[in-house]
């Protein structure tokens, strides 16, 4: 039996997320959450009285980087739960050591889907929770011609295919497709806005994350496209992103995400007010962040009601449920992804997300879209 807490008096975690990645702001955001988790989870009396002492080791930019760091904590400061990772290609760099460990790895950010471990849970959106939403919003209102622009990575290249698939389905077209690499120089952000140009797409589908997100809305705010009422939507770009943009440059953007910092449920305003009080008022509060909140709370709430082991852990995660910032979570045992509340967001004049479309109720996770529908009237335009 492999157990998950290898001390008596203390629980350790480990959290693995870098300041010097493509996407750090994001990541520091993931980190004060998980933090502050650990904190309220502390305050509350621990794991049944035992406390969780968090790990985290400066990690650099690359995939590497991080399973060195998954390594160390594993091998050398008995840690076998841990929390994080955000990019695709730094989750995948580290699963082999949680896996080989039999450790087990949180991971709180959306992704691609297409993909299962034993060892993993993944709280952030598969693409049946928010590929298909923002498929579905940008058919229904915006038109039926795409351009996709990406980073050249594993994220970009998966969900374009999706994302390609679902338009296909609706008789949409994809018009073009390119993929820069990471911090491409502004001639190469030029050539891209000169093709758009060109091709006039009804929308923009961004897979372009961290740093260059903010490249991207700066080629694209002086072009014609722009100002013909072009939009560019994304599922990766977030408040953290907004944070370093004005709203000249983010205004009419659209994102699909289970949370945006502008709800106001009970359970949202506490996250935020929890957040701002333990890092300041100009933390950046995304809804990574928010899945790196809930997920130290479900793990508490396993952990506290079963054996300290792996699969008692996995298996009581399968029946808890806690009020998220979002609404109600569980984890789907048989995908370890978890039901999420799919919203639609779009950038206001204050450079906030008002929140324009949303479901009732949390959406079963089908990472490998084994069933998925847009129904009969999914290219009806308003």
């Amino acid at each position: 039996m492999q157990l998950l807490n290898t001390r008596r008096d203390s629980w350790p975690v480990g959290l693995l997320f870098s300041g010097a990645s493509q996407t750090s702001a994001v990541e520091h955001s993931q980190a004060c959450a998980t933090l502050l988790a650990i904190d309220e989870i502390n305050a509350a009396g621990g794991i049944n009285g035992v406390p969780l002492v968090p790990s985290q080791l400066p990690i650099g930019p690359r995939p590497d980087d991080y399973r060195l760091a998954a390594e160390k904590l594993c091998d050398e400061m008995g840690v076998r739960v841990l929390f994080g990772t955000h990019m695709s290609n730094s989750r995948k760099a580290v699963l082999p050591i949680i896996e080989s460990r039999e450790a087990l790895l949180f991971y709180p950010t959306l992704y691609e889907g297409f993909e299962f471990s034993q060892n993993c849970v993944y709280t952030g959106a598969a693409p049946n929770q928010n590929s298909v939403p923002l498929a579905r919003h940008l058919l229904r209102h915006h038109g039926r011609r795409v351009f996709f622009i990406g980073n050249n990575y594993v994220f970009a290249h998966e969900s374009n295919r999706i994302m390609r698939d679902l338009f296909e389905q609706a008789q949409g077209e994809v018009v073009g497709e390119v993929y820069l690499p990471f911090d491409a120089p502004a001639a190469d952000w030029a050539d891209v806005m000169t093709r758009i140009e060109a091709l006039r797409p009804d929308m923009i589908y961004s897979t372009v994350v961290g740093r260059d997100t903010i490249r991207l809305h700066e080629a694209f705010a002086p072009t014609r496209s722009r100002a013909g009422g072009a939009v560019i939507a994304s599922l990766a770009t977030n408040e953290a992103d907004l944070g370093q943009m004005s709203a000249d440059l983010s205004e009419g953007f659209l994102a699909a995400a289970p949370w945006f910092a502008t709800l106001q449920n009970p359970e949202s305003l506490a996250f935020r007010e929890g957040m701002q009080r333990r890092f300041g008022p100009d933390i950046p509060l995304t809804s990574g962040a928010e899945a790196a909140w809930f997920q130290v709370h479900l793990f508490a709430r396993a952990a506290g009601a079963a054996d300290p082991a792996l699969d008692a852990v996995l298996g009581e995660l399968a029946q808890v449920r806690f009020d998220a910032p979002e609404g109600e979570v569980r984890i789907d045992g048989s995908t370890h992804h978890t039901w999420l509340w799919p919203r639609i967001g779009r950038v206001n004049a204050a450079n906030a997300f008002d929140v324009i479309d949303a479901v009732g109720a949390p959406v079963k996770p089908e990472p490998f879209m084994v069933e998925h529908s847009f129904g009969d009237d999914l290219i009806s335009h308003d």
